[in-house]
C-alpha cells in the first residue's frame, strides 16, 4: 500500500477496537507481536493531519485488471440513511437501525459521550493530540455491529458492545426483542438450543460485562513512546468466550466465560454427530498474548523459545450441553505443525500483495476463522497465511489434511463449502476491513475469493472472484462473510462487501463464477473513510440478512431476473432449517416438491440440456399435477417421464446439468405437491 504511513496509524489507533487491521498486518510480519496498545495514540500525528481522509489507489500492476467504474454502484450518492441505493435482483424490505445503547449518540467529538467512549476503551495519553475527527472514528468503531446466528424467529446480531436479539417471525416487520450490553469485541455470536456463545478479544472486556472498561495506561516514560506494551493486567478482564443462558430469550444471564490466552476474534461451534452431550468451540484468536500475569499458562514467545507457546494454535473448548459453567479448553491443537520436522510453525504464507514490507513469506500463527463441514467430516480454515483443510472426525483433535497459499492472498479470512463438499470458497481481507479496496484500479485477483476445488482432501485452485462494481475512496469495501443460497442445481453465495454492499455470486462453474444480483449503498462519508457496510450477508429461511455496521439490520428478498427465476426462488424457500451457525455449516436437503423440479427444469431450459418440446411437455405435465391436487393419474404420468430424463442425463454436456437431470427424474418418481 503506497499509503502506509496514514494506515499503520490509523491500525494502531483502532486496535482496541476492531484487533482486524493490526493483528492481520503482523501476521505478515516475520515476528509476530503484540498490537501496540491504544495509550500509543497519544503519539498521534499533528491535529490537522487525517489518516483517515481518502486516498486514490496507485496504478494497477501490470497485467491487472480493475473493477468497473461505470457499473451503477459506483457512484452512488453518499449519506448516513439518506444514500443512493442500487440493487439488482434483491428488494430490499426494511432496515431497522442499533437501539439507542447501540448508538454512539454524538455527532461532534467535542461532545462529552466521545470522551467518555475513549476513556471506557483505555485510550489515554494526551487524546487533545488525537485529530478530532480520529477521536469520533474511534469513538464509533466500539458500537460496530459483527456477525449473526439464527435460532427458530430469532435472530441475534453481534456487535462490539454486545448482542441485540431480534424477532423475525415476520422479516418485512422484524422487531427488536431485547438488547444485551457486554463490551469487549468483537462480539461474534452462534446459537445451540438454550445457550449462545460470544468472541471476546478487546482488552475492554470484564467477567461481569460491565460497561466501565479499565483505567487507561499511563503515558509511556520519555524515550520509549514507539515501545509496544501490552495493558497492564487485570483480574476482571476477560478474553475469550462468554456462555450464555437463553431460556428466557429476552434475559439472556451468562452462565460461564472461559478465558484464553489470546481472546477470541471469532469461534465456531462444532457439533459432533457421535456426542449428544456436549458442544464444542473453536477458539480462533488473532490479537495479542495476554501476560502469565493475568492468565496462567499463557506466553507469545516464539516456538523455538517456549514449546508451549499460545501462538501457532487454535484452542478447543468443551461444552457439556446440560452443565454449560464446566465449559473449558480440552485441547490447543497445533495446526500449522510441520510433520516431518515437528516445527510449530511449518506454515507460511506464499508472500503477499500491496507494498514491499510484505513481500517475504510470514510464518502462519494463527486462523481468522474455521468451517465445519460435519455431513463430510471436514473443516476449511482460513488461517492468515494459508488456506487449510481438516478432518475433524474427532473434533477434540482436528487433524491438517491440506494447506494450500497464494501470493495474491493477504489475508485468509472465511470459508463456505459448496453444499457437495467438491468446492471451497476462501476470502481474503486485504486491508482488514479498515480499507477501501475495491477502488477502480484496486486488482480483481487482491481482495477476492478464491475458489477452490476439493478431491480426495487436497484442494486445487479453480478461480477468482470479486465484486465487479468499483467503489470510491470512502468505502471500506474487500471480500467478507456470506453463505450459501439453497438452490438446488446450483451453487450460490450470497456474500457481504462491508460498504460494498451485497453480492450473489454462483460459483457452480468454479472456473467461471459470475454474479447473478446485488444490493449497495452510497457511501457513509464522501471525505472520510469510515468503518460501515455490511459485515455479513446470510441466507435464513427465505429471506437474506445483512449486519450493517453502522447503520444496523437490513432484510432483503430475492427477485426473479435472467440469471434467476421464481421457481428457482422459490425451491430455495422449501428448505426450512431450524438454527443457522454459517461456520457450522449444515448439509442442504430439497423436498421432493414440484417447486423443486420445476426448478431444474428452469435450468435446463437455460443450459439447453433438452429440447424445447421436452422441456414444454414437462411443464405441462407438471401443471397438471398440480392442477388436479395430485391426481394419481397425473402423478403417474410424471412417473412415465422419468426413466428418459434418467437416460438423457448419461449423456449431457456438463456434470451439473447430469445431476440436475437425475435429479428431476427422482422428484417425478415421488411427487409432492
Amino acid at each position: 500500500m503506497n499509503r502506509m504511513p496514514s494506515f499503520a496509524f490509523r491500525a494502531a489507533v483502532a486496535a482496541m477496537i476492531l484487533c482486524t487491521g493490526v493483528s492481520r498486518m503482523q501476521a505478515q510480519t516475520q515476528t509476530p507481536a503484540p498490537p501496540p496498545p491504544a495509550q500509543e495514540s497519544a503519539k498521534a500525528p499533528d491535529a490537522d493531519e487525517n489518516p483517515f481522509a481518502p486516498q486514490p489507489a496507485p496504478p494497477l500492476p501490470a497485467g491487472m485488471t480493475g473493477s468497473d467504474a461505470n457499473d451503477p454502484r459506483a457512484k452512488l450518492t453518499p449519506g448516513m440513511y439518506d444514500a443512493g441505493e442500487a440493487s439488482m435482483g434483491i428488494k430490499h424490505l426494511q432496515l431497522l437501525k442499533k437501539p439507542d445503547a447501540f448508538q454512539l449518540g454524538a455527532t461532534s467529538p467535542d461532545d462529552p459521550k466521545v470522551q467518555k467512549a475513549l476513556g471506557q476503551l483505555g485510550v489515554g495519553g494526551d487524546i487533545s493530540k488525537m485529530p478530532k475527527t480520529l477521536q469520533m472514528v474511534i469513538a464509533q468503531l466500539a458500537f460496530a455491529n459483527s456477525d449473526l446466528a439464527f435460532q427458530g424467529n430469532h435472530l441475534f446480531q453481534g456487535n462490539f458492545y454486545g448482542v441485540n436479539i431480534y424477532d423475525i417471525s415476520h422479516p418485512a416487520q422484524a422487531a427488536l426483542l431485547t438488547s444485551l450490553v457486554c463490551p469487549g469485541g468483537q462480539g461474534d455470536v452462534s446459537v445451540y438450543k438454550n445457550l449462545l456463545f460470544m468472541s471476546v478479544e478487546m482488552p475492554n472486556g470484564r467477567i461481569d460485562c460491565g460497561t466501565q472498561g479499565f483505567p487507561p495506561e499511563p503515558p509511556p516514560p520519555a524515550g520509549h513512546e514507539k515501545e509496544r506494551r501490552l495493558p497492564a493486567a487485570q483480574k476482571d478482564r476477560f478474553r475469550g468466550v462468554r456462555i450464555f443462558d437463553i431460556a428466557d430469550i429476552k434475559n439472556p444471564k451468562q452462565v460461564a466465560a472461559v478465558q484464553t490466552c489470546r481472546g477470541s476474534h471469532t469461534h465456531t461451534l462444532v457439533v459432533d454427530p457421535n456426542d449428544k452431550d456436549n458442544v464444542y468451540i473453536y477458539v480462533s484468536g488473532t490479537s495479542f498474548v495476554r501476560q502469565k500475569e493475568e492468565l496462567a499458562g499463557c506466553s507469545g514467545e516464539k516456538p523455538d523459545k517456549d514449546p508451549n507457546t499460545a501462538l501457532f494454535r487454535i484452542d478447543v473448548i468443551k461444552v457439556p450441553v446440560a452443565a454449560p459453567q464446566d465449559a473449558k479448553v480440552v485441547s490447543s491443537p497445533r495446526l500449522f505443525i510441520d510433520p516431518h520436522t515437528g516445527a510449530l510453525n511449518g506454515l507460511s504464507s506464499g508472500g503477499s500483495h500491496g507494498k514491499k514490507e510484505e513481500a517475504e513469506p510470514a510464518d502462519t500463527d494463527q486462523c481468522h476463522d474455521i468451517t465445519v463441514y460435519s455431513a463430510i467430516g471436514l473443516a476449511a480454515g482460513a488461517c492468515s497465511g494459508n488456506g487449510i483443510l481438516l478432518d475433524i472426525k474427532d473434533p477434540v483433535h482436528p487433524k491438517r489434511m491440506d494447506a494450500v497459499n497464494d501470493r495474491n492472498y493477504s489475508y485468509w479470512h472465511s470459508a463456505s463449502f459448496s453444499n457437495d463438499g467438491t468446492k471451497v470458497v476462501f476470502t481474503d481481507e486485504w486491508g482488514g476491513g479498515l480499507g477501501a479496496r475495491c477502488r477502480a484500479n484496486d486488482p480483481n485477483k487482491w481482495g477476492a475469493d478464491a475458489i477452490f476445488h476439493l478431491k480426495d482432501d487436497k484442494l486445487t485452485f479453480a478461480s477468482y472472484y470479486k465484486l465487479p462494481a468499483a467503489q470510491s475512496d470512502t468505502e471500506n469495501c474487500v471480500a467478507h462473510n456470506g453463505s450459501l443460497i439453497p438452490v438446488p442445481g446450483r451453487d450460490i453465495e450470497v456474500q457481504a462487501w462491508y460498504q460494498g454492499g451485497v453480492s450473489v455470486v454462483d460459483f457452480t462453474d468454479a472456473a467461471h463464477p459470475f454474479e447473478i444480483a446485488y444490493f449497495d449503498r452510497g457511501p457513509i462519508d464522501p471525505k472520510m473513510l469510515v468503518l460501515g457496510g455490511d459485515w455479513s450477508a446470510y441466507w435464513y429461511n427465505g429471506n437474506i440478512y445483512g449486519s450493517e455496521i453502522a447503520r444496523g439490520l437490513d432484510i432483503f428478498e430475492l427477485t426473479p431476473t435472467k440469471f434467476l427465476t421464481q421457481n428457482e426462488i422459490d425451491a430455495a424457500k422449501s428448505v426450512r432449517v431450524d438454527v443457522l451457525n454459517v461456520q457450522n455449516q449444515q448439509k442442504i436437503e430439497w423436498p421432493a416438491r414440484l417447486v423443486v423440479a420445476k426448478a431444474y427444469l428452469d435450468q435446463l431450459k437455460r443450459s439447453q440440456a433438452l429440447p424445447d418440446d421436452r422441456i414444454a411437455a414437462l411443464e405441462k405435465a407438471i401443471r397438471s399435477a398440480e392442477s388436479s391436487h395430485m391426481n394419481k393419474s397425473k402423478t403417474a404420468k410424471l412417473e412415465e417421464m422419468a426413466a428418459s430424463l434418467d437416460e438423457s442425463a448419461t449423456t449431457a454436456k456438463t456434470p451439473a446439468d447430469s445431476k440436475r437431470l437425475h435429479a428431476l427424474a427422482d422428484i417425478l418418481k415421488h411427487p409432492s405437491a
